[in-house]
């Protein structure tokens, strides 16, 4: 489904991502882990198209799409949820839903759409006409997750979704993240919590310095006595 090639990003001088290459496939959740400053969120928002891609190629169902815009990807059905939400805070919640559907193609389900959110999460039904920047971490996470879900992508980007959230929080999320893929969206999951991230993997990737360290089954890297001491510092 999703192929990178030798892909380079720099910002000015300096080379954020080298030669980073990966793959995912139909139906799968591949994650990409490392620490903080690896290069994780340079490497989403390069797919996302957010960022210019200096070298490399990206190819999705078959299509080459490194120079496609943001909406064309949406389009073709790829979806980001962005690091730290990015919610329109003045906005109420279901306003915040709506922008997941302003394509055309997703627009024609709108009413599915939020029925579909607000089953999947209860509280933002009851909420729905809150103003999102009035709710806890954990409820702008769902209305994060149901914008994305709104554009009815076949590739889901998840960049960090435990970021900022208490432990019992980031299982919900997580479970979430489970259910969606049972639904058949494939994703690609950002995160630096290596240990939730693997849990819920069939492929994995450790990023590092801007390049690629390490791949494989989720239960092999975690096994990786090198890889835990070298890029998380405990079991996981």
């Amino acid at each position: 489904m999703l192929s990178i090639e030798n892909l380079d990003v720099y910002y000015g001088e300096a080379r954020a991502l080298a030669n980073v290459s990966l793959t995912l496939g139909d139906g799968e959740i591949a994650c990409v882990i490392g620490p903080n400053g690896a290069g994780k969120t340079t490497l989403v928002n390069a797919l996302a198209r957010l960022l210019p891609i200096q070298t490399g190629r990206i190819q999705f169902d078959g299509e080459d799409i490194t120079r496609l815009t943001p909406q064309e990807l949406a389009d073709r059905g790829i979806a980001l949820i962005p690091e730290g939400r990015r919610l329109f805070t003045t906005m109420t919640v279901e306003e915040n839903l709506e922008l997941g559907c302003y394509r055309p193609a997703a627009r024609m389900h709108r009413t599915q759409g939020l029925d579909q959110i607000y089953a999947m999460f209860p509280i933002l039904s009851e909420r729905r006409w809150q103003i999102a920047g009035t709710l806890s971490g954990g409820q702008q996470q769902m209305v994060a997750i149901g914008r994305a879900l709104m554009a009815r992508p076949k590739l889901l980007l998840i960049d960090e979704p435990s970021l900022g959230l208490a432990p019992l929080i980031i299982t919900q999320v997580f479970e979430t993240i489970k259910a969606i893929h049972a639904s058949g969206v494939s994703i690609l999951l950002i995160e630096q919590n290596a240990a939730k991230a693997l849990s819920v993997s069939q492929r994995a990737y450790v990023l590092d310095c801007g390049a690629i360290v390490a791949q494989g089954a989720p239960e092999t890297l975690r096994q990786s006595h090198e890889i835990n001491a070298a890029y998380f510092g405990h079991g996981l």
